[in-house]
């Protein structure tokens, strides 16, 4: 629980935050080995301190953040030096401040998310400072200490890399919006636009739960953050309609996931994959849209399924809001988005310049409420409210996303990428298929455990150079594995957003995660779906030819998952499952 004193002074923090990722994007070109420290300096506080569960945590975390805070400073005043210094590391000193960060961000990022990714990058340094002594194929010549630690600190080669320029430049502002649309009557809005276009429908609850969901997750980048937000609304009232515990966690798990790979946003995945590519902005969400439309149709027609199995009814009248609730309400996040939308497509400026001007309307709308009422009381905390969460997140992000780079950056400096992808190439017998499916294993083993975007980044980096050697187009390769390392939101044995949606339903987590991997087949078909039908992702240059197998997938993946779920006679349901499978992987005509 937060005190008052921490609270204003979190606020403040959360405050100057926001108005330096802002202030980037208005102030013209900042030198990286200023920026993107400054953005580190201000994310420790939130893991170190606010985080802090003990005394003893709190005293090593102030210690750890105080080191981590001159440590960046060091690296702002030293700028020019630094770069003319191309990562090498002079005297004693700069080598005791290449440990101090690198020992920063690991115990940042065990903080904030705990073991796993930290560990990675942990082994990843060991193998660029022994590796030499290995021996075979995986074994390297080495390099000096003070080049190979000073690439990772003092350089753009690895915390300080074009990863975390990401974060810096691009997610953060994202998340300000998020936070801004979040504190206001946006969230609400969502909830009444989804519960006015399905809740009166069989198994109403269960699709407004899916369509609130899926708004939300697009903007906040999480799945369970997404569950234990939208969740808390959509839960009870499915439990209050009858519906078996675990269907209602499931269906919440899977639409908080689905959130995620849902444009324009796409959380923090479209702008990594923006860096990682070099393809626009635009291309990327234009690609992901009917993809993620193909998720959510294979959920709806689940859902349809399952009411026909438990006679779920719709949300009654009472429960609906008023048309001019939604009208008003709806107003918004439609306002912000269509400002976001106007300023990408038709003005020709950046998303994150968009995003901006989207955030400064979306701040003048926290002055009023649903009854367009004025309160001085109420504006004052949703803006500390848009202060603390936006601080919170971007911290997050900035955790995971800078000690990820510290694994990029050694696959760049020592070759392990080539030797995996060599790995890759050499077990797939340099063939397509069982690369892709080496590829989904990897990513639904490491995404049990790293965050998605991490578990992307890093499986892209090492996987993604045999996927194009063997033919499969960057932005095929990048969506394919995006989407598999979202698997491991809702696929056994660890499943976050599961695991949070069994808790708020009180159900054993297993029988969720059954009823989820059901819900959710899209997240495992259309995937492959891609690879098959190609055109699916072409929408911007081929979109008769994207809207033909759009149609196609769709329905092999409804006949698929009526098939599965649906109570018909067996046989009709695995006639449906073996038709629904020839739609999906038979090519185009």
């Amino acid at each position: 629980m937060i005190t008052a004193p921490e609270r204003l002074i979190f606020t403040a923090l959360g405050a100057a935050s926001i108005f330096f990722h802002i202030g980037l994007i208005f102030s013209g070109l900042v030198p990286n080995l200023v920026a993107r420290p400054l953005h580190l300096m201000l994310a420790l506080p939130w893991i170190f301190l606010l985080r802090a569960g003990s005394r003893s945590t709190l005293m090593s975390g102030v210690i750890l953040c105080v080191a981590g805070e001159l440590a960046c400073l060091y690296v702002v005043l030293n700028e020019v030096q630094l770069s003319d210094q191309y990562g090498s590391l002079e005297g004693n000193g700069q080598l005791l401040l290449a440990i101090t960060l690198l020992a920063v961000v690991l115990e940042m990022a065990r903080r904030a998310i705990g073991w796993p990714l930290p560990m990675v990058a942990l082994v990843a340094i060991v193998y660029g400072l022994f590796g030499q002594y290995l021996p075979g194929e995986f074994g390297y010549p080495g390099m000096p200490i003070e080049s190979f630690l000073g690439t990772l600190t003092i350089a753009e080669g690895g915390i300080w890399g074009s990863l975390t320029g990401i974060s810096v430049n691009v997610v953060a502002v994202f998340v300000i919006m998020g936070a801004v649309l979040n504190a206001g009557e946006a969230g609400q809005g969502f909830m009444n636009l989804a519960s006015a276009a399905a809740g009166h429908l069989r198994g109403g609850a269960a699709k407004v739960s899916v369509l609130s969901s899926a708004f939300f997750g697009s903007i906040s980048g999480s799945a369970s953050a997404n569950v234990a937000s939208t969740g808390a609304i959509t839960l009870p009232a499915m439990r209050r309609l009858g519906y078996p515990p675990a269907l209602a966690g499931a269906v919440e798990a899977v639409a908080s996931s689905g959130g995620q790979i849902l444009p324009p946003l796409m959380g923090a995945g479209a702008f990594v994959m923006v860096e990682l590519t070099g393809i626009p902005y635009t291309a990327i969400i234009l690609a992901a849209l009917f993809p993620a439309i193909l998720y959510f149709v294979a959920v709806w027609i689940g859902i349809n399924a399952f009411a026909s199995r438990y006679d779920l009814a719709g949300l009654a009248p009472d429960d609906c809001p008023t048309t001019r609730d939604v009208v008003v309400t709806v107003l918004f996040f439609a306002v912000p988005f269509a400002v976001l939308l106007e300023r990408m497509f038709l003005g020709g400026f950046t998303p994150q310049y968009a995003a901006s001007v989207a955030i400064l309307i979306s701040f003048v709308m926290l002055l009023i409420d649903a009854r367009l009422t004025l309160s001085v009381t109420r504006t004052r905390s949703r803006i500390e409210a848009v202060c603390v969460n936006a601080g919170k997140q971007i911290s997050m992000i900035a955790a995971i996303i800078v000690c990820a780079s510290i694994v990029i950056g050694v696959l760049g400096q020592t070759g392990l990428g080539v030797k995996i992808t060599s790995l890759i190439l050499s077990v797939s017998g340099d063939m397509l298929w069982p690369a892709l499916m080496l590829t989904a294993i990897a990513c639904l083993i490491l995404g049990m455990e790293v965050p998605t975007t991490a578990a992307y980044v890093i499986c892209i980096s090492v996987a993604g150079p045999a996927l194009h050697q063997l033919g499969l187009p960057p932005l095929q390769a990048h969506l394919f594995v995006f989407w598999f390392a979202l698997l491991s939101t809702i696929t056994p044995p660890v499943c976050g957003a599961v695991f949070i949606a069994a808790g708020m339903v009180e159900e054993n987590w297993l029988r969720v995660a059954g009823y989820a991997m059901m819900l959710g087949v899209g997240l495992y078909l259309v995937p492959l779906g891609m690879i098959v039908n190609p055109s699916l992702i072409d929408l911007a240059e081929a979109p008769l030819q994207a809207s033909w197998a759009l149609v196609k997938i769709g329905a092999g993946l409804g006949a698929i998952s009526f098939g599965i779920i649906s109570p018909r006679h067996v046989w009709v349901r695995i006639g449906l499952v073996i038709i629904g499978t020839v739609l999906i992987f038979a090519p185009l005509p």
